[in-house]
């Protein structure tokens, strides 16, 4: 299979010879098509997920450089005392059309704060977006609220998304230490961190502001949300429940590869 797949990809594969990097210039849309004739069922819809380091809401000292006509003064510590809480920016990157959603949650990053961000990003964005898909395709990491062997989070797929608006969801998780393959961090994150560089990141709104207004040369296009709700740690999803998920295991890298499908 792996002969047939490179057979198919020779003629429209480029890359940079020192360090690895290789690119296409199929759509998305072309290369799921093709794929389906060699027997490998993927989605063109899809969405890479994570959530990016969790930044302390004060006036403390933010890495980078800005220009300005006076310094900004800033505290010379960051003690978490001085804080007026920690923003968890959670992202949403739609590969296809190169768009960023960023939830700055202001409690827990939690499983159910992730599932309830991608309701939120496909009740918003995706179902008009895509408005015949039926199936979704989400790339995740290998740990924290949307990891692979979190049972809160399969549970809240379930119910929040695949359930709720009858999607089905393919989950891939990259393996651990291999986040850096995820597109959302150097087409998203990685920006949004240039965009605010040297700014100091006093209060919630300022977040959102900044994470917002990121946009790059190639079309990057994001919004940014501030989440009040307070999400409780430490959810227990009994056995029964899991046994009732719609949960099935691929047979290549069955922990981190699976699809949750609607039950009704």
């Amino acid at each position: 299979m792996i002969t047939k797949i490179e057979e198919l990809m020779k003629h429209e594969t480029a890359g940079d010879p020192m360090t690895g990097l290789k690119w296409t210039r199929r759509t998305t849309e072309r290369i799921a098509e093709e794929l389906k004739g060699l027997g490998i069922d993927v989605s063109a819809k899809t969405v890479s997920i994570d959530t990016k380091k969790k930044e302390l809401v004060g006036n403390f000292k933010n890495g980078g450089a800005a220009w300005n006509r006076k310094p900004v003064l800033v505290n010379d510590h960051d003690f978490r005392s001085d804080a007026q809480g920690i923003a968890v920016p959670y992202g949403i990157y739609d590969v296809q059309a190169n768009r960023g959603f960023v939830f700055v949650g202001t409690s827990y990053d939690t499983a159910q704060f992730a599932v309830d961000n991608l309701a939120k990003w496909w009740a918003c964005d995706g179902r008009r977006r895509y408005p015949k898909a039926t199936k979704l395709l989400v790339l995740a990491d290998g740990g924290g609220s949307n990891g692979p062997h979190v049972r809160s989070w399969k549970h809240a797929l379930q119910e929040r998304l695949c359930d709720a608006h009858g999607l089905t969801v393919t989950v891939c998780h990259y393996p651990t230490g291999a986040s850096k393959w995820n597109p959302i961090e150097h087409r998203l994150f990685s920006e949004m961190s240039k965009n605010w560089a040297g700014r100091p990141l006093d209060r919630y709104d300022t977040i959102v502001r900044y994470a917002g207004s990121t946009t790059t040369s190639t079309g990057l296009q994001v919004k940014a949300y501030l989440v009040r709700k307070a999400y409780p740690k430490g959810v227990k999803i009994a056995d029964e429940a899991m046994a009732a998920l719609r949960l099935r295991r691929h047979d290549t890298q069955p922990e981190r590869n699976y699809t949750v499908v609607p039950r009704s």
